[in-house]
């Protein structure tokens, strides 16, 4: 048994389904170890929900990685750290393949809140069926975000270089707002902000106001930005919002989510604090 499979097995998948997200997530961490040991955190954050559940244990399920410089720099490429991301598989027993995802060839769904700056990249290897983890990197990001030092210990230790949580929870209610996916709704948006707010993260209004800035060229401030939040709680269907997260609750109940209704979420907005 390769040093991957034992990995995946320390997560006792009882199903193929369980056993597709302990080998997504297994690729996630070997990723983070081959970038940390290439040097790529001396450039780059982590964020989004799979650094979310991997740094700081949120309770779904994520499929993708994402990054951002932290200071415009146009030397700085995924490509530069792929040697050290092959070599970290290998080390592990898997041969792993790079491949560069072009815009114009994106689902609708998947290309509609992606920049033209950003570079995005599937991984991929052959077990009994292809398994495949995208990556991303914002090569000209909003700034005014602070950043800290994470411990991972899989496949050994090492440590990440991700967004402060008030920066985390700044880009994901940007993305719960703004987010345009046509008739879908990204339930796992409104799962990570209940997930922000029942966890008394502050919200750092800093760097959300830079990312409304660099997607809408508007300067909001809080009483704008919270009447369009709360425009979007209370007008999507909560059926559209559940209906996407479910598969990414596996060994939780879904009736955490009965008590889910616009009015909920409304109540969710006035309680969040904002970062001093």
């Amino acid at each position: 048994m390769t040093v991957f499979e034992n990995l995946v097995e320390a997560y006792h998948p009882l199903n193929d389904e369980q056993r597709t997200f302990a080998q997504r997530e297994t690729m996630h961490k070997i990723a983070l170890a081959g970038l940390t040991r290439g040097g790529f955190f001396n450039h780059a954050a982590f964020y989004g929900g799979t650094c979310l559940r991997l740094l700081h244990g949120l309770t779904r399920y994520s499929e993708d990685m994402d990054f951002s410089l932290t200071e415009k720099n146009p030397n700085i490429h995924l490509e530069n750290y792929f040697p050290a991301i092959i070599e970290e598989f290998k080390l592990v027993g898997l041969d792993v393949e790079l491949t560069k995802k072009e815009k114009k060839i994106f689902g609708r769904v998947e290309s509609a809140f992606l920049k033209e700056d950003t570079e995005a990249y599937d991984i991929t290897f052959q077990m009994r069926k292809m398994m495949k983890v995208k990556i991303e990197l914002d090569t000209d990001p909003p700034l005014s975000f602070e950043t800290e030092q994470k411990l991972l210990t899989e496949p050994y230790p090492f440590y990440v270089t991700s967004m402060s949580l008030p920066c985390l929870f700044a880009g994901k209610i940007h993305a719960l707002v703004y987010r345009a996916w046509q008739r879908r709704v990204k339930g796992r948006d409104w799962y990570d902000f209940e997930w922000y707010v029942r966890k008394n993260i502050p919200l750092s209004f800093t760097h959300l106001r830079e990312r409304i800035h660099e997607f809408t060229g508007e300067w909001l401030d809080q009483a704008a930005f919270m009447q369009q939040l709360n425009d979007k709680l209370a007008n999507t269907s909560i059926d559209m919002v559940k209906k996407d997260v479910m598969p990414f609750l596996y060994g939780r109940s879904p009736r955490e989510l009965d008590f889910w209704s616009n009015e909920y979420f409304l109540e969710l907005s006035s309680r969040i604090k904002w970062q001093a």
